[in-house]
């Protein structure tokens, strides 16, 4: 059986059956507008890393394939391009050449093109000098000025001309280890002599500055003075939880805080000074017109410790330093110093039998064994009020002290000391001798106590100084000038 469509009939096997044509069928515009959108949504350059294997993937590498393709077929060939090349020289060009080479041609120069050298190219014999050589040395500690120049290469007689030159400007002690020599050596006549200076400047001080310069072939000195501002700083705050710490962190220096610190402690216990006190520091200070800065020691201490305040003014009495009040009070000074150094005592205070008189009496002091001439010093200050021959005494000195004591030195060899004169503690002021009522050499040393011979075993001086008329003007005119700086 078969069937067979043959127009509008349709045969099976032996018959025949008629059927009817089919109608046409309608499409709409959605559908017509949803091809379209599917036909643009073709996308010809894809992703070949995704969705490798796909129809859109091996449609994408088709693609690639073709642009490559097109691009190697319409790719131009790579020919060099000949361009003009220049013609040799000849026998007689190349001769004129080398006729006029000059030594950077000779070596190339510019042109890429070595030349040989002819007779016009001559070897130096000699390197030529520098016209000017400019260096920089510096004083060493302990140094001369004279052999820093000379160590520097300036000629010896130059250098003794330069200092004699510096020294009539300023003292060369004052010059500091350190400073830098701007030096500038010139041209000389041969390499047998050293080269001449032309040029030397350094800062000579704080406040000066010179300069030495050849002029007409001499040597010839210019000072150049600057403005130097010498107000004091001055640091305060609050002590907080460390003093030290508080200050530095106010801008003083570690020196004159140690100083502050050791003058206060002879007023003042260093754990007593709370975190609410105030310290008041007035400092030397300098600063120089071109800019620099110098600072110096501690002027004045001050602390404040509530409704109590301390002020320390350092003052020089009798070509002593020291910290002052502001009533003109100085420090206290307390033990007294041994009298003669490496000695022993051989005769104490009291009665006892003198072995030349050959009875007993009272010995008012201390007798200390020492070699003949051995020193003997002041025990403390004072001023010298007897010097000479004291009978049994000898050549003997006595010395007041404040507080209505005083000490006296016996049987000396040679005095040092005169009346009048104030002595330091430890001051020499005569020698150990035998002279007077002496069995060998030694020290016969007294203590008085209102004109009263006291045993010097038990007496530990504390006296102060204390300023007054003048001088104690001087002083409050000073404090008040200080006190009067401002806090930076």
């Amino acid at each position: 059986m078969y069937l067979r469509d043959t127009g509008g009939f349709t045969e099976s096997g032996g018959a025949v059956a008629l059927t009817l044509p089919r109608k046409p069928r309608l499409i709409d515009r959605a559908t017509i507008r949803r091809g379209l959108e599917h036909a643009q949504s073709i996308d010809l350059v894809v992703d070949l890393g995704a969705r490798i294997g796909s129809r859109e993937w091996w449609r994408g590498l088709a693609t690639c394939t073709a642009l490559c393709a097109s691009a190697i077929a319409a790719a131009p060939g790579f020919h060099p391009l000949l361009g003009p090349v220049a013609a040799p020289m000849g026998g007689t060009q190349a001769e004129e050449m080398r006729v006029s080479a000059i030594a950077p041609t000779a070596y190339g120069a510019d042109t890429g093109k070595k030349v040989a050298p002819t007779a016009l190219v001559e070897r130096l014999a000699d390197t030529p000098e520098r016209p000017q050589i400019s260096l920089t040395a510096a004083l060493g500690s302990g140094d001369g000025f004279g052999r820093t120049l000379t160590r520097a290469g300036v000629g010896a007689d130059e250098a003794r001309q330069v200092t004699n030159l510096v020294a009539d400007a300023t003292r060369l002690g004052d010059i500091k280890s350190g400073t830098k020599l701007d030096i500038t050596l010139g041209r000389r006549p041969n390499k047998d002599v050293a080269r001449p200076l032309d040029h030397l400047a350094f800062r000579a001080k704080f406040e000066l500055a010179l300069e030495i310069n050849r002029i007409d072939g001499r040597l010839q000195l210019k000072e150049i003075p600057i403005a130097v501002d010498d107000t004091p700083l001055r640091v305060t705050g609050r002590v907080g939880s460390s003093l030290l710490s508080a200050a530095r962190a106010a801008g003083a220096p570690a020196k004159a805080i140690e100083t502050y610190l050791r003058a206060m402690a002879q007023h003042v216990a260093i754990g007593a000074i709370k975190a609410n006190d105030r310290f008041d520091l007035i400092i030397e200070h300098r600063r120089a017109a071109t800019g620099e800065t110098e600072t110096g020691g501690l002027l004045l201490g001050g602390l404040e410790q509530g409704r109590k305040t301390l002020r320390l003014l350092k003052w020089t009495q009798d070509g002593r330093e020291q910290w002052f009040d502001a009533a003109g009070t100085g420090e206290l000074h307390g033990n007294m110093k041994m009298p003669v150094q490496g000695a022993h005592q051989t005769s104490s205070f009291g009665m006892r039998f003198h072995p030349i008189l050959g009875y007993s009496r009272m010995h008012q002091g201390i007798d200390y064994g020492a070699p003949m001439g051995a020193p003997i010093v002041a025990a403390t200050d004072g001023t010298v009020s007897f010097s000479g021959w004291h009978g049994g005494h000898g050549n003997y000195v006595q010395i007041r002290h404040a507080g209505n004591m005083g000490t006296g030195y016996a049987h000396m060899s040679r005095i040092i000391a005169h009346i009048g004169e104030h002595v330091r503690a430890g001051q020499l002021i005569g020698y150990v001798g035998s002279t007077g009522l002496s069995t060998g050499p030694h020290l016969h040393f007294e203590v008085f106590k209102d004109n009263k011979a006291i045993n010097p075993a038990g007496v530990k001086f504390a006296q102060a100084a204390q300023l007054g008329g003048s001088e104690l003007s001087r002083f409050k005119a000073t404090l008040a000038r200080l006190l009067a700086v401002h806090a930076s």
